[in-house]
C-alpha cells in the first residue's frame, strides 16, 4: 500500500487525482528520479525553500535540469538578498526533510512561486514527504491544489546537469 503523507491527504481532501510511484532507493538527482519514474528530467519538480531578509520563507518550484535564477527572484520578491534555507529550517517550515519536500500539505501557508516551464509538461512528479516515493499529477491538478501559485520565469538551465 502506498504511503499516506500530508501531500496525499491534501490531494484527497480536495478530491484531486494523483498516483504514487515508489522506488527501491532514494534518487540522488532529478535525472535519476526521472529515469526511475519513466519521465523526462523537466517533469520532476524540485521544491526549493528560500529565506528572505525579513526572515520569511518562499518556496520556488523549478523543473529538473534547471536552477532558480537568483537575480530574477530577488527582483521579483523586492529583496536585496535571499538565501537557501538551512536543512533544519526546511524541516521546520515544510514538515519535510530535504529531498522529499513538496508544496502540498504544508503545515502553514507559504508563498509559492513556480517556474512556467513546469506547466508545459503532460504530467509532473514531486516529493511527497517520504524517501523512496513521489506523487505524480498533472500541471492542472497542481494549479487546482495550489490556487495562489505565482507563475513566472524563475529558473534557468543548470549547466551542471
Amino acid at each position: 500500500m502506498p504511503p499516506q503523507t500530508p501531500v496525499t491527504a491534501a490531494l484527497d481532501a480536495l478530491g484531486l487525482p494523483y498516483r504514487v510511484v515508489e522506488h527501491g532507493h532514494h534518487p540522488k538527482s532529478a535525472e535519476e528520479a526521472a529515469a526511475l519514474r519513466g519521465q523526462k528530467p523537466e517533469q520532476v519538480v524540485r521544491s526549493l525553500l528560500f529565506r528572505l531578509e525579513s526572515g520569511e520563507f518562499v518556496m520556488v518550484l523549478v523543473p529538473g535540469g534547471y536552477r532558480a535564477h537568483w537575480p530574477t527572484l530577488r527582483k521579483y520578491l523586492g529583496q536585496r538578498r535571499i538565501s537557501m534555507a538551512k536543512p533544519e529550517e526546511v524541516l521546520e517550515v515544510t514538515g519535510y526533510p530535504i529531498g522529499t519536500v513538496s508544496p502540498l500539505g504544508l503545515p502553514r501557508p507559504i508563498r509559492i512561486l513556480a517556474d512556467e516551464r513546469i506547466f508545459q509538461q503532460p504530467e509532473l512528479s514531486m516529493g511527497m514527504g517520504v524517501r523512496k516515493a513521489a506523487v505524480v499529477l498533472t500541471p492542472e491538478t497542481l494549479k487546482r491544489a495550489l490556487p495562489n501559485l505565482e507563475i513566472g520565469a524563475f529558473a534557468v538551465p543548470n549547466p551542471q546537469d
